[in-house]
């Protein structure tokens, strides 16, 4: 597998997850994400170039929904993911999330989310 430089920083973090691949629905938990990528175990397997959906319970237990990433790497029950489809919305709710986890990464776990408009 080549080595390439992630364009984004990844943020340490302890967030359950459900995500479905195909028919399939797996359980586990998202250990670092970015505006575009995700690590994750889980309990269903995923194989490099599989695409699956993710519903992600961020630490103040509100949920983002990604529509659509795609499996970049695979070690063990780890798994690496690009995202691909994620509303606007969505996307913006992130982002807002990850500036907060830069501004105060321990108060960030406990604040809310912007609401959804």
């Amino acid at each position: 597998m080549p080595f390439s430089v992630r364009p984004y920083l990844r943020f340490p973090v302890q967030c359950a997850v459900t995500y479905h691949a195909g028919p399939v629905q797996g359980q586990g938990t998202v250990w670092n994400l970015s505006l575009y990528g995700w690590k994750l175990s889980g309990d269903v397997p995923l194989r490099v170039g599989q695409t699956c959906s993710l519903t992600v319970s961020l630490p103040n237990q509100e949920s983002i929904f990604v529509a659509a990433a795609i499996v970049r790497w695979v070690s063990g029950q780890e798994y690496g993911l690009e995202t691909l489809a994620v509303e606007k919305q969505t996307h913006s709710r992130l982002e807002h999330f990850i500036k907060r986890l830069i501004q105060d990464p321990v108060r960030t776990s406990h604040e809310q989310l912007p609401p959804r408009t």
